[in-house]
């Protein structure tokens, strides 16, 4: 017993440090859902507000885009096409971002995916769609991804603090 526990504590202690030194600092966090036969999930790192406000953090975001988390950039997957709102992804793996636009903010996949968060490529974007924003009562210090079923589709939630984004999708 005192060995398998000492070499479960030598591989958690190994993960640690090869995370640290490839700068995954931060915790990763994964949704999944199953809807009219497409499975769709969401890969991310979840920074912490730490006493900080989102609305603080928003001017200092890229202008071409946040990368929904932290550390590696956010993995959106789906086995199937679908729809976001008329804006049609096909079935594969993309990036997520996230865009201030005026009062608005827009969800945005890029081809590319697995790359740093901050290598976002805006040439490689292939559609954006609307996010609904909503303020929630009770705050996320941590990024936290929902995937959750929703009359015939689904419906992807991002929180960090007491801010909500939201955009409903379709199988195709």
């Amino acid at each position: 017993m005192k060995k398998s526990l000492w070499a479960i504590s030598a591989v958690m202690a190994m993960l640690v440090a090869t995370a640290a030194c490839f700068g995954q600092g931060h915790s990763r966090g994964t949704t999944k859902i199953t809807v009219g036969g497409a499975t769709v999930s969401v890969e991310y790192g979840r920074p912490s507000l730490g006493g900080r406000t989102f609305d603080a953090l928003i001017p200092q975001m890229p202008p071409d885009g946040w990368r929904i988390g932290s550390d590696k950039s956010t993995t959106f997957s789906t086995s199937k096409d679908l729809l976001f709102g008329d804006v049609a992804i096909p079935a594969g793996e993309y990036s997520l971002w996230a865009k201030k636009d005026g009062d608005s903010w827009k969800l945005i996949f890029n081809k590319q995916h697995g790359q740093w968060g901050t290598q976002h490529d805006a040439s490689q974007d292939l559609a954006s769609v609307p996010l609904k924003e909503e303020t929630e009562t009770k705050a996320a210090d941590l990024v936290t991804i929902t995937l959750e079923k929703e009359s015939g589709g689904g419906e992807l939630w991002i929180q960090w603090g007491t801010k909500e984004l939201s955009a409903n999708f379709k199988v195709k």
